[in-house]
């Protein structure tokens, strides 16, 4: 544990669209544990690239404390985003982020924040947490950033987390290292979070038709749906991935509708449109070359699929998504 009686200070730089759960799961802990404590053992500065008010993915509007050009030395500074937030004058928030990390702020990330932490181009070399909704956006734009399925990657001079209840748990174990685990279980208990998750605990994703996550699904199916994973581009064969995990494709077949309701063809192809989805609404790849990496040799048959699957084409769901967006120029092209 790490006593002292200077505050441990983090600036949470919020973007238009960011999702304010993470801002209050940053927050509220961290006042639990000042009020428990008795002292001011941890501060907080709501930052923004401009003084103007900052809509969340919520609507509610929150003024910030400070511009990021004048900010001061913080122990940490996280980027708190949707995956399609950018600076609007990037060569000075750069020089303001060189600035401050030199000074020996640690960057972070909540959830989308991950992106415009990664556009900065301060993070190579670095792996990265990223939410398990917005990895194949994030491994189309940034191919060269390692990756990791984790809830929180807390390594060198970056800490990135994904998701509102990570940035909880992240919360959780600072306030341990700061002021004890006593408090930390009170803090915990407050909120009735019911344990924290360490680092290394990887991300809850969902099993597609069930009820479920994917690691309760049994053992078999779930190791196809791995090799599913590591073939969206260039399909493979329900068979090859039967005799891969050493059951017969009737088996396989039976085992999948047990778990999943439908067929492991089925479930294949609902995970290669799921992560086309990712990229039609959170990066500015051309539908066209969307079809391509998921699998589909010719748009026409990815785009039926794609309507079947959501209801609508992948043109018009772009152009939803960003008439939905707070900030207009965030908008991403519809073609």
């Amino acid at each position: 544990m790490t006593r002292t009686d200077t505050p441990l200070t983090l600036g949470i730089l919020i973007f238009p669209g960011f999702p304010m759960a993470c801002l209050t799961s940053c927050i509220e802990p961290l006042r639990a544990a000042n009020e428990i404590a008795g002292k001011e053992a941890f501060r907080w500065t709501v930052v923004a690239e401009t003084a103007d008010p900052v809509a969340s993915s919520a609507g509610v509007s929150f003024g910030p404390d400070t511009v990021l050009a004048d900010l001061a030395e913080h122990d940490f500074l996280f980027f708190t985003a949707g995956p399609n937030a950018r600076f609007d004058q990037p060569a000075r928030a750069n020089a303001a982020l060189q600035r401050i990390t030199r000074r020996k702020t640690r960057l972070g990330a909540f959830s989308g924040g991950v992106f415009p932490l990664a556009r900065t181009g301060l993070v190579a070399g670095h792996p990265l947490s990223v939410h398990w909704c917005y990895e194949a956006a994030f491994e189309a734009e940034f191919p060269d950033i390692e990756r990791l399925s984790t809830v929180i990657c807390d390594e060198g001079s970056f800490v990135t987390i994904s998701g509102a209840t990570a940035v909880f748990d992240y919360m959780l174990t600072l306030i341990e290292e700061h002021l004890g685990g006593d408090i930390m279980a009170e803090v915990a208990c407050w909120f009735q979070h019911p344990y924290v998750r360490s680092a290394a605990t990887s991300q809850k994703t969902p099993a597609f038709s069930t009820a479920k996550s994917k690691d309760l699904l049994p053992k078999k199916v779930t190791q196809a749906i791995e090799h599913f994973a590591e073939h969206i581009e260039d399909p493979i064969q329900i068979s090859d991935v039967a005799d891969a995990i050493g059951v017969s494709a009737r088996s396989l077949e039976r085992s999948f509708k047990e778990a999943t309701g439908q067929s492991p063809l089925k479930y294949y192809r609902m995970m290669r449109m799921n992560q086309a989805r990712q990229l039609v609404l959170y990066s500015s790849t051309s539908v066209t070359e969307i079809a391509y990496m998921v699998g589909y040799s010719t748009p026409g048959a990815f785009l039926r699929i794609y309507r079947e699957s959501f209801g609508v084409t992948p043109i018009n769901d772009r152009r939803a998504k960003n008439s939905l967006r707070v900030k207009s120029g965030d908008a991403l092209p519809a073609g």
